[in-house]
Formats: C-alpha cells, structure tokens, sequence
C-alpha cells in the first residue's frame, strides 16, 4: 500500500456512494464488501460529526480479532500455539494532524484524547483504550519510530466477550495507523504485535502474552513458537481455509470469567510447579521425558492435576507442529482430527472446561457435547481460549451448518452462534 493515493473525506464518502471503492474491498472483504461499504460510510460520517467534515487525505485501516485454533494454555510456559485471524475487525477511517495528539472515536464509546507530550503510564487510565493508545505510541518511541498526531473514528465487529480479542484489534489497528502515516508502513506485522502487546502489559495493566497481538497482524494461519518471548518464531501458513468446506463457528456458552481468575492463574501455578520440581522455570525449559522418569516424586510435590496438565502441555505443543504441517500439506482431515484431539486434552487432562468450585454450571461441556452429537464423526470441536466457561470452537461442514447453529441457538441463545471466515490479511491500510 505504500505510496497509495490518499482521498479526500469528501472523495472517500463520494466513492463509497458510487460504489467506486468496492473493487479494493472486495480484496479484504470478498462478497461482503457492499456492506462494508455501508459500514464504512457509517465511519466516515462519524469522523465528519466528530472532526472534520472537510478533512483531507483520510486513509481506511483494518485489524482483525483472532480465533486460537492450536496450544491451549502453552503461551504462559514458552509453548507453541496456531491461531488465525478472522472476517470480523476493527474499522476505521484516519488522517494526519498538526497536533501532538492521538484523537480516536470508536462507535459506542467516548472519545479517546491522548497528549503525546506525556509517554509514562498515566494511573487513572490504567484498563481503558487512552492506555492502550499512548503505550502504543511509547512503543513507537521507544523503538526510535516516529509517532505524530492523527483523529480517526472506528467501529468494530469483533465481538466482546467471545474470545476473538477485541482489544488486540483495537491496539493493532492503532499500530497499523502509525505504521502507515509516519513510518512508511516499513515496521514488520511481528514487531507491531509486539508494540501492541507492550502497550497492554506497561500501560494498560493486562499481563497478556504475544499470541493475540501477533494473529491479528499477521492474518490467516499463523504458528508461533515463543521458546524465546523476545524473538518469537512466527509463520504464516499457505492454507485456502474458504476451500475446506467448513464454517469457523465460535459458541458463546454464556457464564461470566469475572470469578473464574484463580482457575486460570492455577493452570500456569501448577505448571511452572512441575517446571521447578524438575529444576526450570517454565516446562518448556523440560520434557515429558524427564517429567515421567521423576514422576512418583512429582505426584507427591506438586499433584496429579499439576503433572495431567504439564502431560496436556508436552503433548499441545507437539499437536501445534502436527496441526501446521497439516495445512502445509493440505490435509484438512488429519488436522480436524487434531483438533478434536487438543479439545479432548483440555478436558481431561488441563482440566480448564469447567470449575471444581461450581459444579452445577458446566455450559462449555455442555456445548462440547451437543457439538459431538450434532457432528458425529466429521468436523471437529473444542474448548476455545481460556475454557472454564465462554466459549467453545467448531469447524462445522457446509452442509451442517444450518442444523448445528439451530442446536447450539436452541440451548445458549440467539445469537450465539458466530459463523466466521479465515482472513488471510492482518492488520492492513484497506483505502
């Protein structure tokens, strides 16, 4: 996109009015882009309401959420994972100011007004998206990058609460816009993630990996192997997901994460306890090998859930290779057996599917098994993202897309059921 021409708003919006804009959205879009269109109007309109309806050169940016499709609770002890980015995204429409601010409107939401005099965390903005936008502009700093004001109005469609990371949309988009307007787009997918994920560590207090941040600016398949968090492996996959005859469905199960922080922070406890039985930090500084030679002394230090879910650990990390190579291969049937294999692991040996301490709601089993019994023997399902209650992963044939929606509508909602595309493209300048 470097050296694209930028139009006017005026222009942008004529466009978008005569259909003139929908060959180049048809390229990150496909058959939706007059409704894009639609939905990018809608920016554009926004943006004249809340700064300049006279504006020139304004650019459109997108970044879309992410899907983990592979390595389920590896990230935290340096494991592999594959994800893929998907068809829902951050929208938004930018242009370059004389200020020394970052001025963002995203629909639904009040207004983002960043000083780029100040670059340190600011308190009263730690969890909000002004955090998220100066740590960004920090990383860029930092990174000797140059960063300048800009207004953008954005909207999204990545679902909150699904597990599709909307808040890493929302940061890569960021990142995506700085990278274009002042960086000459040369900075890599991989190192905005990294800004990104920066951002949300320092400045926004959410100590998340690189996972998120890295699927929503690469796009499409991506396997990442972060033995070395600062210089992460990261490898696109060659996969034409649209030629597989299945939907990407995510089902939100329902159930609220607000009580569910010490489940999830005992998964990594209890993994990095087994690591420093065997004299580590993180399991991937072990083996399964070295696990089962000391496992009597393991049982009695650590306990049987810890050592099931470091054996759950070894044994995701080895599916994520086997998952990648096939794709490479183009073997989508032995990769949707894997998958159902990941999602049989979480539940038996991770144990992150339900909590112990409520027994009583068990929404993702429940899912699982309704997915089961609706698909039989084809497609392939699984716990999706951190587990204990949310959401649950299904490749779903064409053919029984219908049927299985129905089913997991007809028990957790209208609604619940998103059906979803692989997106080959990450965060990217779209006009």
């Amino acid at each position: 996109m470097r050296g694209q021409h930028m139009p006017s708003l005026n222009q942008l919006t004529q466009g978008l009015r005569s259909g003139a804009f929908l060959p180049e959205l048809g390229k990150l879009y496909g058959d939706d882009a007059p409704q894009q269109a639609e939905r990018l109007f809608g920016i554009a309109a926004r943006f004249a309401e809340h700064f300049s309806p006279d504006a020139g050169d304004v650019a459109v940016f997108s970044a879309p959420g992410r899907s983990e499709i592979g390595g389920n609770h590896t990230d935290h002890n340096r494991g592999k994972v594959l994800a893929a980015g998907v068809n829902l995204d951050v929208l938004g429409v930018a242009a370059k100011t004389g200020e020394a601010r970052v001025r963002v409107k995203s629909a639904g939401y009040n207004p983002n007004d960043v000083d780029l005099s100040i670059l340190t965390p600011v308190e009263a903005e730690t969890g909000h998206s002004n955090a998220m936008i100066r740590g960004i502009c920090a990383g860029f700093a930092h990174a000797d990058y140059v960063i300048g004001g800009f207004d953008a109005a954005t909207a999204s469609d990545v679902l909150g609460g699904s597990g599709l990371s909307s808040s890493a949309a929302f940061g890569v988009l960021v990142a995506t816009i700085l990278n274009h307007l002042y960086n000459d787009a040369k900075i890599s997918p991989l190192e905005l993630a990294q800004i990104v994920q920066y951002a949300e560590n320092e400045f926004v207090g959410k100590p998340c990996g690189l996972m998120d941040q890295t699927a929503s600016a690469v796009g499409g398949f991506v396997a990442i192997d972060f033995a070395d968090t600062a210089r992460p492996v990261v490898t696109k996959l060659d996969f034409d997901f649209a030629a597989s005859g299945h939907a990407l469905c995510i089902v939100n199960t329902g159930g609220s994460h607000a009580d569910l922080t010490d489940d999830y922070a005992a998964v990594r406890r209890e993994m990095e306890s087994v690591a420093e039985a065997l004299g580590a930090l993180v399991l991937r500084e072990t083996s399964r090998e070295m696990l089962l030679a000391e496992l009597p002394k393991i049982r009695e230090q650590c306990g049987d859930r810890a050592v099931l879910r470091a054996l759950h650990y070894f044994a995701e990390n080895d599916r994520v290779d086997a998952q990648a190579a096939a794709l490479r291969r183009g073997d989508f049937a032995a990769f949707l057996a894997l998958v159902k294999d990941s999602g049989r692991s979480s539940f038996m040996y991770n144990q992150n599917i339900y909590t112990g301490r409520m027994v009583r709601e068990q929404p993702v089993s429940l899912g699982l098994s309704l997915s089961e019994s609706v698909l039989g023997g084809r497609g392939a399902w699984r716990v999706h993202g951190g587990g204990f209650a949310g959401t649950i992963q299904a490749f779903v044939p064409l053919d029984l897309l219908e049927e299985y929606r129905r089913a997991m509508e007809g028990v957790f909602g209208q609604g619940s059921c998103y059906v979803l595309k692989v997106r080959a493209q990450g965060g990217v300048r779209v006009l």
